[in-house]
C-alpha cells in the first residue's frame, strides 16, 4: 500500500509556528495578529490563501515574504510531531508500506521539519505546491508522488485532517482516511465523504492492514 500523509495537523502540530509567523506578518503590515484558535481554522489551502484571509488580497505578496522570513526562524522550535506518529510510522514501515507526504506547505519546509524531527527517512517523497504544482485539493502533487513510486490509485491511501485531503484523494481516484487533530474536529470531519473516519492516527495501522487484506482478496 502507498500511504500519502498530510503534514500539519496529521503528522505535526505546527500551529504555534504558523501563528507566530502570521502574527509577525500582520503586525509588520499594521494589522492586529490573530490568536492560534482562529489561525487553526484558516490554514490548509496554501500560504497565499492564508495571507489573503488575514491581510487582504492586495497585501498578499508582502505578507508571504514576511511570513517566510519569520517562519524560517521559528518553525523548528515551535513544531512537534504528534504523539502517535513515531509508533504509527514504524508500524507501517515494518509491514512494508511505502509512505510519502503531500502538504500545502512548500516542500523545502516540510523536508526540514521532518528531518529535524528525525523521521524524514521514513518517506519516499515529499510533495508541495510550486510554480508548476497547484495546492491541494488539486491532485497534481499526489499524482506525481504516485508516478514516482509506480503506485496505482487502487493501492494508494491519503491520510489527512481536512476536507481538502479527501477531495484530493477523490480527484485522483484514491481512498482517503480522515483523523481529527488539526483544523477540524471529529464532528466536522464526519460530514466529509471519506473511506474512513478514525478517532486517532493510532488506529491507522489496523485500518491499513484490513484494507490491504481486502485488496488482496479482491485481487
Amino acid at each position: 500500500m502507498f500511504i500519502v500523509f498530510d503534514l500539519d495537523g496529521t503528522l505535526i502540530d505546527g500551529y504555534a509556528g504558523i501563528t507566530d509567523a502570521l502574527g509577525f506578518a500582520m503586525e509588520s503590515l499594521g494589522i492586529a495578529p490573530l490568536p492560534e484558535d482562529r489561525v487553526r481554522v484558516m490554514v490548509g489551502e496554501g500560504l497565499e490563501r492564508l495571507l489573503e484571509k488575514a491581510v487582504g488580497a492586495d497585501l498578499v505578496p508582502r505578507g508571504v515574504a514576511l511570513f517566510r522570513e519569520r517562519y524560517a526562524e521559528v518553525f523548528d522550535e515551535k513544531t512537534a510531531l504528534l504523539p502517535e506518529v513515531p509508533a504509527v510510522l514504524a508500524a507501517l514501515a515494518a509491514e512494508g508500506h511505502a509512505m510519502a507526504v503531500a502538504s500545502n506547505k512548500p516542500a523545502r519546509f516540510s523536508r526540514r521539519i521532518l528531518e529535524a524531527k528525525g523521521v524524514l527517512e521514513m518517506f519516499r517523497g515529499i510533495g508541495g505546491p510550486d510554480g508548476e504544482t497547484p495546492p491541494k485539493p488539486d491532485p497534481t502533487m499526489l499524482l506525481r508522488l504516485m508516478e514516482e513510486q509506480d503506485a496505482v490509485s487502487g493501492e494508494t491511501v491519503v491520510v489527512g485532517d481536512m476536507e481538502i485531503d479527501a477531495e484530493m484523494a477523490r480527484a485522483a481516484g484514491c481512498r482517503s482516511v480522515l483523523v481529527p487533530g488539526g483544523s477540524r474536529s471529529a464532528r466536522e470531519l464526519a460530514l466529509v465523504p471519506a473511506d474512513a473516519h478514525l478517532a486517532s492516527l493510532a488506529e491507522l495501522p489496523g485500518w491499513i492492514a484490513r484494507a490491504s487484506a481486502g485488496s488482496e482478496r479482491a485481487g
